[in-house]
């Protein structure tokens, strides 16, 4: 059976919902409120100037996902795509699915001229960060760092 690629869209939504928090169980430990995230997921879906997301599919059943937000560079007059989220089931991992999802969002970044792919990752995602680098990714010589914004 073939593996296809195609554009997410409402009808996706439970299922890309259920990836992310997923995603957020494995790669943090974190549980995430389903409701906001079905509210995010959902807005983005409405409208790609939020996020644009690619499902992957075999057999007619949607086993993974990956959504990118596009940030504008001054410096370069251009956006870098960052991938927010990355997901695939657990029985299909291992067998290089993940170059799918890469390919379908590299051929729309290249399309639009994106300046670069760009994802950050949780340092203690050991899984994750190895086969983003079997992928093709490096690591950046930037570093992320946080503010909160709200006063506790």
């Amino acid at each position: 059976m073939s593996h296809t690629t195609r554009r997410a869209e409402l009808a996706d939504l439970e299922r890309l919902v259920a990836f992310t928090l997923a995603e957020a169980g494995e790669a943090e430990g974190a549980q995430k409120d389903h409701a906001k995230v079905d509210a995010g997921i959902r807005t983005a879906l409405l409208d790609e100037s939020v996020a644009m997301y690619w499902v992957l599919e075999h057999g007619g059943d949607v086993i993974g996902h990956v959504s990118i937000v596009r940030e504008w560079s001054d410096w370069h007059a251009g956006y870098y795509w960052w991938i927010q989220s990355m997901y695939l089931e657990p029985d299909h991992r291992g067998r290089g699915l993940m170059r799918h999802l890469l390919l379908a969002v590299r051929q729309c970044a290249s399309e639009q001229h994106a300046l670069e792919l760009r994802l950050y990752v949780h340092k203690g995602n050991m899984p994750a960060i190895h086969a983003y680098q079997r992928a093709g990714f490096r690591d950046s010589d930037y570093r992320l760092m946080a503010m909160d914004v709200a006063d506790d």
